[in-house]
């Protein structure tokens, strides 16, 4: 049903997942540190996993739509 992937799509997908688990781990470090608002580093990490889940197609996570 689907082709095969790329290695730019495999790279954009793991591109993808070491943002969001940056992200992640930003976020709980902050949460347990008592910081309740989005800090510079947040926003930061956040807009790197937004454009990292531009590129990958929404079928794999990303927010890519079409070719």
């Amino acid at each position: 049903m689907f082709g095969k992937k790329t290695d730019e799509e495999k790279q954009a997908i793991a591109d993808l997942r070491a943002a969001d688990k940056a992200l992640h781990e930003n976020s709980d470090r902050e949460f347990k540190a008592g910081i309740r608002h989005e800090t510079p580093e947040y926003h930061r990490l956040n807009r790197a996993a937004n454009e990292a889940a531009a590129k990958v197609s929404w079928l794999r996570g990303g927010t890519k739509r079409g070719r």
